[in-house]
């Protein structure tokens, strides 16, 4: 019995050895590939009770694997914006390439932790073995809305529209003037002062309002009094709005704006210091600046000078790149010098990453396992930065691969002699008979 015991020891020492030869050699093998997630035998002794003390039976060992997706590879730099590695825990969401033709959504999911996206002819961010990012697509102004995170049925296949056309119209505009001080004393001329100021409508035309600053010129003394029309171009140089304002005169304040009083058109909000002016194609934020500090539109000198004047929007532009944040957020850039964001790539994170379905592709799928994934902005909670223009090299070190392979060579050999000495033992118990 215990002859018999040390074979099936020693089978059981070549199938385990056997084993990790394999997950040595696979270790190997992916030594260079991007993302890969270095696999693990280890041995675990079986032990057989008998019911004599004085004899002992070899239960042998038995392996068992694992890969181990906690253990990240270091980042290197690349030279294309869309490659994606994450600089910390979590995982990237992609769907497979075949998925698109036959689906509209939800989309299968699965996690990776680098990718080389590059777009195909359809804009599709995708690798070359047709793995395709996943995302949340922003509205058309930038913005985003709010989605559940613990489902992933409202990703999105990430595509980035190259040969498309987009409006980058105009919604806040802040307005620096300097008005004469002297233009609101007594005996003053009167003369009003004239200022257009160029906005880009909804379409990318070129539009312009039209500011006039007529003082209030008292009998006697300083009105310190203003009167702001605005006209706009779009609506075809109707008066869109007409406000009084007053400067202050005291030693602690001077020249800054003390009050603003809409004639017509939208009120003045004092906390921000803005007008929301109605023009042609919608609204402009227009900032006069707060009450009481000289960070707008001020009353000084004897000098009428527009010394502050700045807005947003720009002509019709089209795509010239993109680039992701560490948050996570993929940005369009245009050739008119402006940026937009497009998709938000959120970050995937589960409880216990070694127990995900290891699947082809540097793939992982979310397994009982695992346990629940959630979805984060990258860089908050658990997880890592996103970064782009990086890859994850394999966290395979082949210096220890190697090492393990002649330890297990080793090892191997030993258990093929223990077969063979139990061999020579039975024979020599057989030889008895003779």
């Amino acid at each position: 019995m215990t002859i018999s015991s040390s074979l099936n020891a020693g089978v059981a020492g070549l199938n385990a050895n056997a084993n990790r030869l394999a997950t040595i050699s696979d270790n190997i093998a992916n030594s260079s590939t991007y993302g890969y997630k270095r696999a693990e035998t280890d041995f675990h002794s079986v032990v057989l009770h008998s019911n004599a003390k004085a004899s002992y039976s070899a239960g042998g060992v038995r392996a068992s694997n694992m890969r181990l997706i906690d253990e990240r590879g270091p980042l290197i730099s690349t030279t294309n914006a869309t490659d994606l590695a994450i600089d910390g825990r979590g995982f990237l969401p992609v769907t497979d390439s075949g998925a698109l033709d036959s689906a509209t959504g939800p989309y299968p999911i699965s996690l990776v932790t680098t990718g080389s996206f590059r777009p195909d002819a359809e804009g599709v961010l995708r690798t070359e073995t047709g793995l395709v990012l996943m995302g949340w697509p922003a509205n058309p102004d930038g913005s985003l809305n709010t989605y559940p995170r613990d489902t992933m049925a409202a990703l999105q296949p990430v595509r980035i529209n190259a040969n498309q056309y987009v409006g980058n119209p105009t919604a806040d505009m802040t307005l620096g003037v300097n008005l004469p001080a002297s233009g609101t004393i007594a005996g003053a001329s009167g003369d009003p002062h004239d200022l257009t100021v160029e906005y880009f409508g909804n379409l990318g035309t070129s539009e312009s309002l039209e500011f006039r600053f007529t003082p209030t010129v008292p009998a006697t003394g300083a009105s310190n009094a203003w009167t702001m029309s605005i006209r706009d171009s779009a609506s075809g140089g109707a008066v869109i709005g007409e406000y009084t304002l007053t400067f202050d005169a005291s030693q602690a304040a001077g020249g800054t704006l003390a009050s603003v009083t809409a004639v017509s058109g939208a009120a003045y909000d004092p906390a921000s210091g803005t007008i929301p002016v109605s023009v042609a194609g919608g609204g402009i934020a227009l900032k006069l600046g707060e009450l009481g500090l000289p960070n707008g539109m001020t009353q000084l000198s004897s000098s009428f000078a527009p010394v502050s004047i700045s807005k947003n929007g720009s002509p019709v532009a089209s795509l010239t790149s993109v680039e992701v944040d560490e948050k996570g957020d993929l940005y369009a850039i245009y050739d008119q010098g402006f940026t937009r964001r497009i998709y938000q790539i959120p970050v995937v994170d589960v409880p216990n990453p070694n127990g995900l379905m290891a699947l082809n592709n540097q793939t992982y799928q979310v397994s009982a396992a695992s346990g629940p994934f959630y979805l984060w902005n990258a860089g908050d909670g658990p997880t890592g930065a996103l970064v782009g223009f990086s890859r994850e090299e394999s966290s395979t070190d082949v210096a220890a691969e190697l090492t393990q392979l002649i330890q297990t060579q080793r090892a191997y050999s030993s258990n093929a002699k223990v077969i063979q000495t139990a061999d020579e033992m039975l024979q020599e118990t057989t030889n008895i008979k003779r």
